[in-house]
Order: C-alpha cells, then sequence, then structure tokens
C-alpha cells in the first residue's frame, strides 16, 4: 500500500536538503515542533493543510509544487505496483466474458432496451 504520508514526508525533506537547510532551521521558520517535522518527513504522522502550508512558506516553495512532486512520484510507485503483478493478473479481462442466448430467443421475448441491461447486469 502507498501511504500518501511518506510521499510528502519524502518531498518536504528533499526540498529542505536541496536548500541546504537543517531540521532546526525550518521548524523553528515553520512554528512547528523539530520532532514533529521530523516525524512527517519520515511520513510517521498526518501533516494538516494548515502544517503543510507553513513548512512550504518556510520553505519559501509553493504548496502546489510539493503536491505535484507527490503527485508525480504517486503515479510512479502506482506504475511500479502494477507492474510487479503478475503476467496473468495484469492480463485479466476486466469484464468476464458472457454467454448470450441466441438472437432469435432473445428477441422474442425482450425489448433491445432489455437486452442491452441484461447484458450489462449479467
Amino acid at each position: 500500500m502507498i501511504l500518501l504520508r511518506r510521499l510528502l514526508g519524502d518531498v518536504l525533506r528533499r526540498q529542505r536538503q536541496r536548500q541546504g537547510r537543517t531540521l532546526r532551521e525550518v521548524s523553528a521558520a515553520a512554528r512547528v515542533s523539530l520532532g514533529y517535522l521530523s516525524e512527517v518527513e519520515r511520513g510517521q504522522k498526518e501533516a494538516s493543510s494548515e502544517l503543510l502550508s507553513a513548512i512550504c512558506d518556510a520553505l519559501d516553495v509553493r504548496m502546489s509544487e510539493v503536491m505535484r512532486e507527490v503527485s508525480d512520484e504517486l503515479s510512479l510507485a502506482e506504475l511500479a505496483a502494477m507492474a510487479a503483478l503478475s503476467e496473468g493478473d495484469l492480463l485479466r479481462p476486466v469484464l468476464e466474458p458472457v454467454q448470450l442466448p441466441a438472437p432469435s430467443d432473445r428477441m422474442s421475448s425482450i425489448t433491445p432496451k432489455a437486452a442491452a441491461v441484461d447484458v450489462v447486469a449479467a
């Protein structure tokens, strides 16, 4: 299972490290405890929108940029998870084939609209 809080924490940590800043510096600027910021970066705590905004302000980065990076990483993680499935699972049809009655039997007792509903419901 892909944890959004872990991806968010990874992105925030990389942003901070790119700037060469310490946890202490960012936590002071964001007015959040050092321990809590550390837990957010490690994906152990969920950051509220208010806290995320404060951290982004402290890092001087737009929240949309952080969320875009998180979204990109989530997409990659989902693709990797799909690739890890067995080939049989990837090739499994989304819908199971439906055995339809012969056209003459089907049309004699139901309307075309009902036939379409019956096929979908089956």
